[in-house]
Order: C-alpha cells, then sequence, then structure tokens
C-alpha cells in the first residue's frame, strides 16, 4: 500500500481560513519515499494566535507561492494514494476546499486517521497527542505545529502502527477486521485488508502466544497460583531481630544505588511502624516529603508479616500511588530484599475486565453501527493480548469508551464463578488468588471500605493495616459508608436492561426465545418480555420527570464547589421544599413500579434456570439478575434519602448546572464517622500504621484524632504518635513570602481591583522567572478569571500560561505539559494541591492564591459544624482552620520535592499575618525562611533569593 501523510498549518478552523504551510510524506510499504513542503501566502494576515502557535509570521510567507501555485503539485502527490493524517477531518477538509476553489475534482480516495489506528494498536499510552506520542516513541519533532516537522512525525507515527499491526497474531488482526466487517468507512476496510494479507503470511498453527475461545489472551490459568512457601514456614533470614535484618537490606540498597545515603528520618520510621506491629499497637506517624515512607513502611511491614506468618494490607488514597508502589518500589524491594516475597494489589471490582462479558459485547457490537464503540472494543482486544492484570487504569478510554467499560466491567452480581467458561482466565479471581497468596497486599481505602461493607468478603483476612495517605480517610470513611444515587445509576441499570428493540437484555432474551419453537412456555415468555420493556421504559421516564423536579431545587451558587462548580442543596427534613409530597408521591410510583420489575423477573430467571440445559441461557440469566440486584441497591438507596429518617446522616443534592438533571446526584453521608471507624478498623486489628506528610496542625495530632475517633486510644496509650521532620533544609530551599498590603477578599468573590493586582503580579514574577510557577486556587471561577488577562499579558513574554478546566480537565496531561515546556505557568485548582510532583527547575515558585477553607456552606462542612457547636465547641477552631492548615501544608509541598530544589511561596492571602488564625498555618510549615514585605518588592526579593539559577 502507498501513503501519503499529510499536514496543513492554516489561520483558524474556520471556512474562510487559508492554508500557510503545507506538509506531505510519502511512504510505500513500510520506506519513506519522498517529501514536499512550502509555505503558502493566505492572502490575509496570520492572527497573532497561530503565529505564536505555528511560529510562522506574516514575514515569513510574504513571499511565498499562493495555494494555487503549489496546488497541482500537492495533488499530483497525493494521486492513488491513501492520505493519513493526525486529525485527518480537519486537513482532508481543507484539502477538499482548496481542490474546489481551484477547479479540480474532490479528492475520492480512501483516507486513514492516525488517532484511530494509535487508540486501536497502542491503548495503553497516556495521550494520543502528536507531541506526547512522538516522545513516547523517540521520535523526533522538533517544530511542533509547523506542517513539515508534524507531517514527518506523523509519517513515522504511521510506520510504527504498521510495524505494530505486523506483530500482532493472526487471531487478533483477525478479531479486528471481523469487529469492522460492517463499517463502511476506510477504517474498516483498512482493518479487514490487513487481516487478509495476515491470513496470507501466517498459518494459524504457527502462532506463538495464548488463545482461548478465539481472543489471542497473554494471562494463563490463575489457577496455577501457589504459594511462595507453605504455612507456618519462616526463612531462616528471618529469624534475628529488626535492626541487623535491616542492616542486610540496606546492604542490598547499596550494591544497587553506590551513593545511597541513610535518611534519620526514614529509619526512625522503619523502626517505629515494626515496633507498633511487634507491640500490637496502633501508630499515627507525619513523615515530611522526603522521607521515603513508602519504604518505611513496605520494609518492616514485609519483616514483620513474613517473620509472624500474617498478612499485612496497605492502604492509600489513590490508584496512582498504588501504581507507584506497584511499578516502583516494589520491584525495587524484590531486587534487594534478603527473602522472596510477594505483593499484590486489589483494586475495586468494576476496575477489572469481566471476558464473558466482553465476549458478548464484541459479538452484540459487530451487529451495530457505532464507531467510536468498536474502536474501544478494538483497544481492547489488542490489550488482552498484552495485559496482565485487565484493569481499567492501564487503559486510554475517553467518552464512549468508558461507558463500553461499564458494560464489560466485572462484578459480583452478574458473575457465573467456577459456572464462566473465562473462570481460569479471570482477571479479578486472578487478582484475589494473587491476594490470598501475598505476604503483602496493597489496595485503596475505597475498597477498604467496600470490604467493611461486604463484611470482610473482599480482602483477604488480616490484623495488621497500613494507612498511607491518612488525612484522607475519614473523609473516604464518610463518602463510603453513606449512601449515593447518580442520575445514571438507574438509567444505566434500566438501559442496560431495555435500551430499543435490538439492544438489551430482555431484547437479547426475546431473540434467543424465539430460536425455542418447541418449548410450551414461549408465547407466555415473550408476552412477559414486552410487558417488562415497557414497564422499564415508564420506569425511565418517571425517573427522569422526578430528577428534572430535584434540579427545580437547586438554589444557583455563586462559585460553584471545587472543580465542577457543582450546584448544591441541603436537605433538611424540617425545612423541605413545598412541593416535597408531590416528589414523594414520584418517588413512591417508582418504587412500586421498580418492586413489580424486579419480581417479575425474578420469576421468570427462576423459571428460565429450570429450563437451562434446554434453553443455553446461562449468561443472559446471569445478568438480568445482577442487573436486577442493582436496581434493587438503587430503589433502597432512593428510598432512603427521600425518606430522610436517620438523623445522624445529612442529605444533599448536587448537578452541573450546564448538564442539569442529567446530572443530579443525591448524597446521604454520616456526620460523624469515628464510631464506625472504631468499630470496623481501629478495634478488631492488631496495629494500624497511620502515615502522610500532613496530619498534624500547629505539631499536634489533636486533629486528626478527633476525626478518626482516637483520642480514647491516644490517652490510653494504644496509639502512639510521632512526627518526622523532612531531610530537606528548609531554611535554606524554600522562601515564604506575604506580600503584606496585597488587597483582601471580601467573601468568597473577588472583585475587579484584587484580580487586577493578582494578575499584575503574577505576570511581573512569571517574566523574570520565565514562568516556571504553579498557581494554586481555591476558586475554579477565580481561576478562570484570572487566565484570560493573564495568558494575554503573558503572550507577548512568549510565555504560555495552562489552565486546569479551560486548556484541560486531565491533571496528568497539564502537569506533563508544564514539564515539558520551558516558559510556562500553570494554574490549579483543587487537585493540584496535592499529589503532584514536579521537581527540579520546571517549578520554582509556587503561587497561593487563598488560604484553602473549604465553603461553609457545604452540607457535610455545616452538618459537622452544627454538630460541634451543639457540643460546646467552636467549629471554625476546630474543624475548619485545622482541615484548611492541613490542605495547606499539602499545597506548600509542591515546591521542594528534591534534596537540590530551591524556590519560593508567594502567598497572597494577608489574613496569615493579620488573623489570629494565620499562625496555625505558618507554624505547621517544616521551617522555612518567612518574610514579608509591599507588594512592589516581591520581584527584587525573588530574584535575590534565587541568585544564579534565575
Amino acid at each position: 500500500m502507498n501513503f501519503a501523510v499529510l499536514d496543513f498549518e492554516t489561520t483558524g478552523n474556520q471556512p474562510g481560513d487559508q492554508i500557510i504551510q503545507i506538509g506531505l510524506v510519502l511512504v510505500d510499504g513500510d520506506q519513506i519515499t519522498d517529501r514536499y513542503t512550502t509555505l503558502v501566502q493566505p492572502g490575509m494576515r496570520i492572527p497573532d494566535s497561530i503565529s505564536r502557535l505555528t511560529g510562522i509570521t506574516d514575514e515569513m510567507v510574504e513571499e511565498a507561492p499562493a495555494i494555487s501555485e503549489v496546488v497541482h503539485e500537492m495533488v499530483s502527490r497525493v494521486a492513488g494514494r491513501i492520505i493519513v493524517a493526525h486529525n485527518a477531518a480537519f486537513d482532508v477538509g481543507f484539502l477538499q476546499k482548496v481542490l474546489a476553489e481551484e477547479g479540480y475534482l474532490p479528492f475520492d480516495g480512501r483516507v486513514l486517521d492516525t488517532m484511530d489506528l494509535l487508540r486501536i494498536l497502542y491503548p495503553t499510552i497516556s495521550s494520543y497527542q502528536l507531541s506526547l506520542v512522538s516522545g513516547a516513541f523517540g521520535i523526533s519533532h522538533d517544530r511542533p505545529h509547523q506542517a513539515d516537522s508534524d507531517a514527518e512525525a506523523t509519517a513515522h507515527i504511521w510506520l510504527k502502527c504498521l510495524d505494530k499491526l505486523q506483530s500482532l497474531p493472526l487471531l487478533t488482526v483477525q478479531r479486528l477486521g471481523h469487529l469492522f466487517r460492517h463499517e463502511a468507512g476506510d477504517l474498516g476496510w483498512f482493518l479487514q485488508e490487513q487481516a487478509r494479507l495476515k491470513e496470507l503470511q501466517t498459518a494459524l498453527d504457527e502462532q506463538s502466544g495464548s488463545y482461548f475461545r478465539q481472543f489471542s489472551i497473554h494471562v494463563q490459568d490463575w489457577t496455577d497460583l501457589e504459594p511462595l512457601r507453605e504455612e507456618g514456614e519462616v526463612p531462616p533470614e528471618m529469624n534475628q531481630e529488626f535492626a541487623p535484618f535491616y542492616e542486610a537490606v540496606k546492604d542490598g540498597l547499596r550494591a544497587k544505588f553506590g551513593d545511597f545515603q541513610v535518611r534519620e528520618a526514614q529509619e526512625q520510621m522503619l523502626s517505629e511502624v515494626e515496633a507498633a506491629f511487634d507491640q500490637k499497637q496502633h501508630l499515627m506517624i507525619e513523615a515530611g516529603t522526603g522521607t521515603g515512607k513508602s519504604l518505611g513502611y513496605l520494609i518492616p511491614s514485609l519483616y514483620y508479616g513474613i517473620r509472624e506468618g500474617r498478612k499485612v494490607v496497605v492502604s492509600t488514597h489513590t490508584i496512582n500511588l498504588q501504581e507507584q508502589l506497584r511499578q516502583r518500589d516494589i520491584p525495587l524491594l524484590h531486587e534487594i530484599f534478603p527473602v522472596p516475597f510477594r505483593a499484590a494489589i486489589m483494586k475495586g471490582r468494576n476496575h477489572y475486565l469481566c471476558l464473558r462479558k466482553f465476549e458478548q459485547r464484541v459479538i452484540q457490537l459487530e451487529l451495530e453501527t457505532d464507531k467510536e464503540e468498536r474502536i474501544s472494543a478494538a483497544q481492547l482486544i489488542v490489550w488482552l493480548g498484552e495485559t496482565g492484570h485487565g484493569e481499567d487504569d492501564e487503559l486510554n478510554l475517553a467518552g464512549k469508551g468508558r461507558h463500553l467499560w461499564q458494560t464489560v466491567a466485572s462484578d459480583t452480581d452478574s458473575c457465573l464463578n467456577r459456572a464462566c467458561p473465562w473462570f481460569k482466565k479471570c482477571f479479578y479471581h486472578r487478582a484475589r488468588q494473587e491476594a490470598n497468596t501475598a505476604d503483602i497486599v496493597i489496595t485503596n481505602h475505597s475498597l477498604l471500605f467496600t470490604d467493611v461493607k461486604a463484611e470482610n468478603r473482599l480482602l483477604p483476612s488480616y490484623k495488621q493495616l497500613v494507612i498511607d495517605e491518612a488525612h484522607h480517610f475519614e473523609e473516604v470513611a464518610s463518602r463510603h459508608l453513606g449512601q449515593e444515587v447518580f442520575y445514571g445509576t438507574l438509567v444505566n441499570s434500566l438501559v442496560w436492561l431495555y435500551k430499543d428493540s435490538k439492544t438489551g437484555l430482555l431484547p437479547q432474551l426475546r431473540i434467543r426465545l424465539m430460536k425455542e419453537n418447541g418449548t410450551e412456555k414461549l408465547e407466555a415468555w415473550l408476552a412477559e418480555l414486552d410487558r417488562l420493556s415497557e414497564l422499564t421504559i415508564k420506569i425511565k421516564e418517571q425517573w427522569d420527570q422526578l430528577t428534572e423536579q430535584l434540579f427545580t431545587e437547586l438554589k444557583p451558587q455563586m462559585d460553584g464547589l471545587g472543580e465542577n462548580n457543582q450546584l448544591v442543596q441541603r436537605m433538611k427534613k424540617e425545612l423541605l421544599p413545598e412541593k416535597w409530597d408531590d416528589l414523594l408521591i414520584m418517588e413512591d410510583n417508582i418504587y412500586m413500579d421498580l418492586n413489580t420489575l424486579l419480581k417479575q423477573l425474578d420469576r421468570l430467571t427462576g423459571e428460565w434456570k429450570e429450563n437451562q440445559e434446554e434453553l443455553s441461557l446461562q449468561s443472559l440469566v446471569t445478568d438480568v439478575s445482577g442487573v436486577c440486584k442493582d436496581l434493587q441497591r438503587t430503589r433502597d438507596n432512593l428510598r432512603f434519602f427521600m425518606k430522610m429518617n436517620d438523623n445522624n446522616y445529612v442529605y444533599w443534592l448536587e448537578a452541573s448546572p450546564f448538564l442539569k438533571s442529567r446530572s443530579i446526584h443525591l448524597n446521604c453521608a454520616p456526620v460523624d464517622v469515628s464510631k464506625l471507624l472504631g468499630e470496623y478498623i481501629f478495634e478488631p486489628k492488631d496495629s494500624v500504621i497511620m502515615t502522610s506528610a500532613t496530619l498534624s496542625v500547629d505539631k499536634s495530632f489533636a486533629y486528626s484524632c478527633e476525626q478518626l475517633g482516637l483520642d480514647a486510644a491516644h490517652a490510653s496509650g494504644k496509639l502512639k504518635t510521632v512526627q518526622l521532620l523532612s531531610p530537606f533544609n528548609y531554611r535554606e530551599q524554600a522562601l515564604v513570602i506575604v506580600p503584606r498590603d496585597f488587597p483582601s477578599v471580601r467573601g468568597t468573590v473577588a472583585d475587579q481591583h484584587f484580580l487586577n493586582a493578582l494578575v499584575g503580579s503574577l505576570k511581573d514574577i512569571a517574566v523574570e522567572m520565565q514562568g516556571r510557577m504553579l498557581v494554586l486556587f481555591t476558586s475554579n471561577r477565580m481561576l478562570k478569571q484570572v487566565h484570560a488577562p493573564l495568558k494575554e499579558q503573558l503572550s507577548e513574554h512568549n510565555i504560555s500560561v495552562l489552565g486546569q478546566g479551560v486548556d484541560s480537565g486531565n491533571r496528568t496531561k497539564l502537569t506533563k505539559l508544564f514539564q515539558n515546556q520551558p516558559r510556562a505557568v500553570l494554574l490549579g485548582t483543587s487537585s493540584f494541591w496535592e499529589g503532584v510532583d514536579i521537581p527540579g527547575e520546571a517549578l520554582s515558585v509556587l503561587a497561593i492564591v487563598r488560604l484553602p477553607f473549604q465553603p461553609p456552606t457545604h452540607p457535610l462542612v455545616e452538618a459537622k459544624c452544627e454538630r460541634i457547636k451543639q457540643s460546646g465547641g467552636n467549629p471554625f477552631m476546630r474543624y475548619s482552620v485545622p482541615q484548611a492548615v492541613i490542605r495547606f501544608k499539602q499545597g506548600f509541598g509542591r515546591l521542594v520535592r528534591k534534596e537540590k530544589d530551591k524556590g519560593i511561596v508567594i502567598l497572597y492571602d494577608t489574613r496569615v499575618i493579620e488573623s489570629s488564625y494565620g499562625k496555625y498555618f505558618l507554624y505547621s510549615l517544616p521551617k522555612p525562611k518567612i518574610e514579608h514585605m509591599p507588594t512592589g518588592q516581591l520581584v527584587g526579593r525573588i530574584k535575590e533569593w534565587m541568585g544564579e539559577t534565575v
């Protein structure tokens, strides 16, 4: 096959815009054979934004040929070839426009998009943006957004795709072709053609790899997994005290890292964790940045677990940290640990692919017309031949890909267990078996509490628990020990049952049953399925009506809450809306109709199970049973919210002002989870280790102990608290400056005077520092108010501005873009206050716009403060200030990530030096240099502090 890889730079993307540069690379087979590039005189001024993006100016194209002079050259090269482009619709659209304007026939050849092939063939890369893909593949792309460079990079990416296709097993390529056999577009033709060519080259019995039920699959049977050692067996190396054992670990670290140096804080942490396990004591330990807390708890956990034959569970707040432990810390320990061990990762069940569901969904998709879902299914087909874990976090799924995952994710209610043909390959059961045979199990807070609600049936039995990122533990407990209903929770279950006459479990059952002519009950079953399909539609309509009415109860918020600007309304039983009785009637109708639906389906599935051997409906019946259990839970949670009978819970509504009723979210959360944490976590466990970089407030653990219900344990000696100092020299590495004359903000909305001052100050600092600045906001609205003017003012200095929720909502993508651009300012809201790691000179200035107090009007915050006030306490000092201090410390921690990092924190909120509570923020920091001065002196002091690093 011969290809023409095409890229245009243009004055914009509107109908009146013109081409300013052409890049064309010809590929014959798997070789680049020719290149063509030229600048083009567009006959109009190039917008400044395009010049900044591309580097192409009016002066550069002044003497360039017009498009009419080069179109023939371009057409002659493209003729008879397949056009390939990155986001092909854009480039081909401009090509067809030019051909029409210049009197040529339209291009009627085939068009392929590298985006489609990249998604299918490389389902795990984090971004499909041209520059990032080039970097991931090691392809030189030194002038992004210039057509010749973009076309060259795209051509090399295309060759990578062709090579990957060639390397795939025949069965996988056949699957891809079959999946797209009804696809009318060029992608379907190309994949079918590749399957045909592959069949000519490869005989099925010549393939290597593992195959099962016509899929190429990477994993072997999980039932072959055996324990690493016999029960009760203790390796000889473990029969010694911890101190000499750790010396052997350090020998391994020295052999691995020639420059390994002992960190005093880490050694103290190792000792404290081991002692807590040995003495069956709880431990709350604050370990500052640079301590190396992951190894600080993993090493003693493995030592204790293997020596005592006890399984240790480690729980993190985020899946990202789980992955960091899996990919970085555990492999390191496997290299240097004196004895072999096993570590397992356990995530929530919906993170694992159900192979049975996926097999069924692929069959359905072959008959459907949705290209996006087919591409997502194709991603999973390729990925099955590569993944060892089957977890969605490995995949780059977007849009309908996420929807597809929801239909094929593993779940308890629809699992056939040993009756499933895929049982021995099952990713979820593999993860459980690995956890059962592991010495240490790494999970997350969400699954930990899901296990609590499931009466400890998900995780292996354990008595020793390590809670990393423990400052989030109470918050996650509140969310998971409560109840919630999303608009889509009910809709997805109903659509899974019935979407249209061909799609859904009920239509599939009808089609399958109609093939069973000899069944006596056939007519009755078909009539019942028709009635249930109509009832499903009716319940969906009732739910739409109820959620529309609930949305009308939401009061507009001036600033929203969090990054998504959600509308939020607390619901109190004594202050219900006037029409609440009408809403209760609507909910009652839904409840009764769901009861009818569930009873009828339960009866039918029972009858079908009795005739299982004749009907072969096991898979569909299992899925119906699973959906019924989902509907039952949703029904009960909806009733719990609407009745509001439990006074220990707070109830509130949330929704997006843009998606309206379709984003409605009903929340019920316990106001105080401390007793529940004691009952389910701290009392049953021998040792619970809680660690984080931010657990103390003004050198005291009182707030964290109170939130977790550990005051009594602390007083009795069951809980020990330890604060470790960071190994970094913050006095030399970090300067905190408060501009004491900076305007203040009254309430939650900034006036124009404050915004102008903020933009001006940020601009001056960014120019001096050539970017390299992260700005943390507590308000998404304020971020957007600052983004546009700051971007405009910095554009003339060639400094880019990236804004969360403006340029992208993806934190990882924004962080990478920031690190890859030499002169950039990054504006972030709540998720950027922690978990963001930008070491080195890429980040030298951290600006904190306001102290991170939670909005006092958030229903859960409001309810907690009411509870404290009722007990005679001061909610602001006991709850709001400590919570904000911990958040503030997390934000501060973004600046210094390595021993040689040096930088400045600008704190624009003067309350920190003017209020009586401001000292708690400053005194909680790890002893940086703190100064306050007039705003006009900031730039000079920054220049002086940074010295030669600027």
